[in-house]
């Protein structure tokens, strides 16, 4: 059978039942039972103390019940039943103990089974309980029955709502893990992008000069291997996530710095590679930025270098300006080419502009892009320092 044709109980109950670790066992069972030993046994010892014969049986019933609730995470169905008639019968020696609390570690049970097995089981143990009614009703009459109804309906429903709390937490998580990669993809594309980008240009421009001027398609052809080196290095670290080592914790280990706006003179070297002139001015200091402003920044620098060289028609010049304030940074950057209209209608609809302003939501900012009245492009980044993650 495919899992996307299995019933989602069942997906849900196999993720539920492993969720209990030994020491989260050992606990709910002292904690269960010792609820099960504070009010059912004083109950019982309370009850048999006229009946000096049947006092001991029920105290014996009593500690099984507690024994029983040691398997309630890992058997719940067969700790129900256990429990249910070993409820009965301490009912039945000592009649002065309710129903109800007869069948207190049953409920436990149920309260268990509801939050951690599919609809279907719980629905039928809720069932299997209420069976007992008419002894409730024929000792207690109609308040004997409302309560026992009650008790039982109350301990289904609270594993019910335990059962909704996991669900949302599983489905956070995956939220979690799915818009991380999400990121992670990003990365790799402007990684990708704008190594490649470079690097067609540079493999154009050893060509051109191949046979006049070897040792300029020597340094061109260098500067290729750097780079598809550089894209390596920063892959490998990237495509860590998607294979973490367990206990792992870097401490020896020797890494390359990820990117920054630290970087950001080697970022434009690459492009300067290119024969683009490339200026960077920066205001104040980058030093200390929070890690996903700085590296927001430093991709959308990188993204529009890489729109610049991919789609500024005749583009021969674009300057890089970083303004850092205690507030917010400033990320502008502006070429001088000519921009077709295919890249004023597409503004907002290519990829790499739709990444830079995700980015920048992300961190909690905004981006503007467009062509300038005067000629070129924009690309123009607000980035808050204060509350970034």
């Amino acid at each position: 059978m495919d899992r996307s044709s299995r019933e989602p109980d069942d997906a849900f109950a196999g993720e539920a039942q492993g969720e209990l670790s030994l020491r989260a066992g050992r606990a709910l069972w002292w904690g269960s039972a010792g609820l099960v030993l504070a009010v059912l046994g004083t109950s019982v010892l309370v009850a048999g103390a006229e009946h000096g014969r049947r006092l001991p049986v029920a105290v014996a019933l009593v500690l099984a019940q507690a024994w029983a609730l040691r398997w309630q995470a890992r058997a719940p169905v067969a700790g129900l039943a256990a429990n249910a008639v070993t409820g009965l019968a301490v009912w039945a020696l000592l009649p002065a103990v309710t129903l109800t609390g007869a069948l207190l570690a049953a409920q436990v049970v149920l309260c268990g089974l509801s939050a951690t097995r599919p609809r279907r089981v719980s629905v039928r143990a809720l069932a299997a309980m209420c069976l007992p009614a008419p002894l409730a009703f024929g000792a207690g009459g109609l308040a004997g029955l409302t309560v026992y109804l009650l008790a039982v309906a109350l301990a289904w429903t609270v594993g019910q709502w335990r059962r909704a709390q996991q669900a949302r937490t599983r489905a956070e998580m995956r939220r979690a893990v799915v818009e991380e990669r999400a990121r992670i993809a990003r990365e790799v594309h402007d990684i990708v992008a704008h190594t490649l980008s470079v690097m067609v240009i540079q493999a154009g421009a050893a060509d051109d000069v191949f046979t006049e001027q070897p040792e300029q398609a020597r340094q061109a052809l260098r500067a290729i291997e750097m780079g598809a080196r550089s894209a390596l290095g920063e892959l490998r670290l990237l495509l860590r996530a998607f294979r973490p080592v367990a206990g792992e914790d870097g401490v020896g280990e020797q890494r390359e710095p990820g990117p920054s706006l630290a970087r950001l003179d080697e970022l434009a070297d690459t492009v300067r590679a290119t024969g683009m002139t490339v200026h960077v001015h920066r205001e104040g200091a980058a030093d200390g930025l929070p890690a996903a402003v700085d590296l927001a920044a430093y991709r959308i620098v990188q993204e529009a270098l890489t729109n610049t060289l991919r789609h500024a028609a005749g583009a021969d010049e674009v300057s890089v300006r970083v303004m850092a304030e205690a507030e917010c940074v400033e990320v502008t950057v502006v070429d001088n080419g000519r921009a077709p209209q295919g890249r004023s209608a597409a503004a907002g609809e290519g990829r790499g502009l739709v990444g830079m302003k995700e980015r920048a939501r992300l961190v909690g900012g905004s981006l503007r892009t467009g062509p300038l009245p005067g000629g070129g492009f924009e690309v123009a980044a607000q980035l808050p320092v204060e509350g970034a993650p």
